[in-house]
């Protein structure tokens, strides 16, 4: 979608940038911007331009939540792949040129201003587009307003308070105008929700597309501008911004030197958020949506335990009749993201094959629930102090583990959405080979030690930790007999939000209102039932050290955050949670672990390897502002700490 639009506007966005920077730019091309909007085809164009600033979340090195906290780790220099993000992880932030410039662009950061600038040129000339039908245009200033919400949110979302670009600066606009400042976080939230009302109450934006409209796919839909007003919102309200003292003394340059953050805590906030994720889920199941079930297929033979793992690999990336994703990105493809994801689980040959980089830590692995829903720390039952035991597998667990073979206590007794999400040394895998697919025969397994097939054969294309990602490859990709992958890979667009995520936000939102009751947690325990698992309720008042965890406010807000942090695990979202809880402090601020996968016998192998020393310090809640756009705008102030 990158057209030629997109390009003309930043050769004068660019030439103008020795004056001032891009925030200050003032469209001087005119003829070119009229040119623009004279034929339908080129106004088209660029409202593809708009949509073209999208970042692409389908590939692990632009998906920044996913490579920028401690879900996955791989290996320390990396070898034959990009790790811009994966740099913000291992701490090397900086103001010079910031990773992830989103502001200004740079350092794999979409400019999302001249994005922005993009959006506002396009309302501001799309009247002149006689081609058009009224429908066609209403849709087209609807989509547009969505992607200046979004574009928006993203910035916020990252910077906190930053300049809202709701028109372009006129021609004549002097220095003092193009002298930004940037806006409290409730205006901010405020004007972003502002946009996306007028995209839900506007007749003209589709409440559906038809899965058979191929050129429609991707495009904003109803539902999603109401599942990201819910997101916007559940933002706004979380520790980070509702009530920060971390940032009492942050504020605007001037007279008046305004105030960046509310200090005072809005508990309205939390409602406010929770009625907008109930709009959300009732217009969305009003329009099919629902938690997806694998329907099967006529070439696969599976059981209840394939099944449910399945339904929740699936929910991800099927990309058919899929009623879970709610915004489907089709700007970003998952394709790269499959085949770094997966490791070789039966032996093979081509250079093609799956390369299994993207490797899922220790911690990772304990975050997952016990067979009984509760944190393995937690279970009665779950001996948490012998996980690290060796622990042979019997016919009964081959479903999870090949039978009769050896690897931790940790991986057995263990949810359907660990088996569904992570492969392990001898943990079996339906699926993704040929003559994978019956479960009535034995199933294929990585064998991850050291001079194995699975294990690190060269200086590249190895699992650090010992895991890799089952959730992330699409289960009809297959590895031909020789281990060929790249030939067929089934991509599928990334999954922006699914109706899961909108579920645990509401109940997210309702316990911070009111606390337990079976309303808070009853969308919670939706996604918990698709999952296999009992109720919140059942589950902790029969297996946990702690019985009465759920009927408090404080206990049933450390379940439902875990619950996201597993359901929606290796998806982007673990890392703008925790920020935007202020947990992010303790949580990147731990070990790196995986096992030592240099060594050959099960003994040896299993021992817990230090791989890295996260730091993670308090101005990191908020990106840093590059540094040559602080000295060019006298008026921007930077974010604490940097």
């Amino acid at each position: 979608m990158k057209k030629i639009y997109k390009k003309l506007y930043l050769l004068f966005v660019l030439g103008a940038l020795g004056a001032c920077n891009y925030l200050d730019v003032v469209p001087d091309n005119i003829a070119t911007i009229e040119n623009a909007f004279t034929l339908r085809t080129s106004a088209e164009k660029f409202l593809f331009t708009c949509y073209s600033y999208m970042p692409m979340h389908g590939h692990f090195n632009d998906n920044l939540g996913f490579m920028a906290g401690d879900e996955i780790w791989h290996d320390d220099p990396p070898r034959d792949i990009q790790v811009t993000f994966f740099n913000i992880a291992r701490g090397q932030q900086s103001v010079g040129s910031p990773l992830g410039n989103y502001w200004s662009g740079g350092q794999r950061g979409e400019a999302l201003f001249v994005g922005l600038r993009d959006c506002n040129t396009f309302l501001a000339n799309v009247d002149r587009v006689r081609e058009l039908t009224m429908f066609e245009r209403e849709r087209w200033i609807a989509e547009v307003k969505f992607l200046k919400a979004y574009y928006h949110f993203y910035l916020f979302r990252m910077y906190g308070p930053i300049p809202l670009i709701k028109e372009n600066l006129p021609i004549a606009s002097g220095p003092d105008q193009v002298q930004v400042s940037r806006q409290p976080v409730d205006s901010c939230v405020n004007y972003i929700v502002s946009l996306l009302d007028e995209c839900i109450n506007s007749e003209y934006l589709p409440e559906r597309i038809n899965g058979t409209e191929g050129t429609e796919l991707g495009r904003i839909t109803k539902p999603i501008a109401y599942a990201l007003k819910a997101k916007v919102l559940i933002t706004a309200a979380s520790p980070l911004f509702n009530g920060n003292p971390e940032y009492a003394t942050f504020r605007n340059k001037g007279d008046k030197a305004e105030l960046l953050f509310p200090q005072a805590y809005s508990a309205e906030k939390w409602q406010r958020a929770a009625t907008a994720c109930k709009e959300a889920i009732d217009f969305c199941h009003e329009m099919g949506y629902e938690l997806y079930r694998f329907p099967g297929n006529s070439g696969y033979k599976v059981n209840d335990t394939i099944q449910k793992q399945l339904d929740y690999r699936a929910a991800l990336t099927s990309t058919y009749n899929n009623t879970e994703v709610i915004w489907a990105n089709t700007n970003s493809m998952a394709t790269d993201m499959q085949r770094w994801s997966m490791p070789l689980i039966a032996n093979g040959v081509s250079t093609a094959g799956p390369k299994g980089i993207l490797a899922p830590t220790i911690k990772t692995v304990e975050m997952y629930y016990s067979k009984n829903g509760v944190p393995i720390q937690e279970d009665v039952t779950y001996d948490f102090n012998r996980r690290y035991n060796l622990r042979k597998a019997v016919p009964a667990e081959r479903f999870w583990v090949k039978d009769n073979e050896e690897t931790v206590a940790l991986h057995f007794d263990r949810e359907p959405r660990f088996y569904a999400s992570v492969s392990f040394d001898r943990g079996t895998w339906f699926g993704n080979w040929v003559d994978n697919y019956d479960c009535t025969k034995p199933l294929l397994y990585p064998q991850l030690r050291a001079t194995e097939f699975s294990a690190r054969r060269a200086i590249s294309n190895y699992s650090v930790t010992g895991y890799g990602i089952k959730k992330l490859v699409n289960i009809e990709t297959v590895c031909a007999t020789d281990g060929n992958m790249t030939n067929n890979i089934i991509t599928y667009p990334w999954p922006e939000i699914r109706l899961a995520d909108i579920y645990l936000l509401y109940a997210e939102a309702l316990n911070e209102v009111n606390g337990y009751s079976a309303a808070t947690t009853e969308y919670l325990n939706k996604v918990r039932a698709r999952a296999g698992l009992k109720s919140v309720e059942e589950s902790w008042s029969n297996f946990s050290r702690e019985p009465q965890k759920y009927t408090n406010k404080e206990g049933l807000r450390d379940i439902i955050h875990r619950e996201r942090c597993i359901e929606l695990a290796f998806e982007g979202s673990r890392y703008w949670d925790i920020r935007r809880w202020k947990t992010a402090h303790i949580e990147l601020n731990q070990t790196v672990r995986g096992w030592d996968i240099t060594q050959k016998s099960a003994p040896s192998y299993y021992k817990d390897r230090l791989l890295f020393n996260q730091r993670f310090q308090i101005r990191e809640y908020l990106w840093p502002i590059e540094l040559n756009e602080i000295t060019i705008n006298k008026n921007l102030v930077q974010n604490p700490g940097w």
